[in-house]
């Protein structure tokens, strides 16, 4: 009678393989998370760091502040309106807009700038504040 060849796994041995592989997937997955979250909140930073630069650079060049973020693209500062990266959504921006003082006198129909851009995402960042104060 010929002898059964003794090669492959046992069930034992492929048990113990699959479990050190769930263990390891178990412990890597949220460090994985959180360094996906931490890259998207560094984009956040600098995409908002460059429409604050393209809004003053708007104002120096043209002495008032841009309508909005779409009079950056419209006129070329920007070919086109970047993806909020925790939305992922280029609608979501918040236009913060110039405010006149109590002194000075605003004669009906002054269109009033952007001076400041910030994220529309709910929730917090890995520090704790809200994305809608950075």
């Amino acid at each position: 009678m010929p002898r059964r060849s003794t090669r492959g796994f046992t069930l034992i041995e492929m048990i113990i393989v699959l479990t050190l592989i769930g263990i390891l997937v178990g412990l890597s997955l949220p460090h994985y998370q959180n360094s996906v979250k931490k890259a998207r909140e560094t984009v956040l930073r600098e995409t908002l760091f460059q429409l604050r630069k393209l809004i003053d650079q708007y104002h120096t060049d043209k002495g008032k502040y841009p309508a909005s973020l779409e009079a950056l693209v419209d006129e070329n500062y920007l070919r086109k309106m970047p993806v909020d990266p925790i939305t992922t959504k280029p609608d979501t921006w918040i236009e913060v807009k110039d405010q006149p003082s109590i002194d000075e006198l605003v004669q009906p129909g002054t269109e009033f700038g952007i001076l400041d851009v910030k994220s529309g995402a709910e929730g917090n960042g890995l520090d704790g504040t809200p994305y809608s104060t950075w």
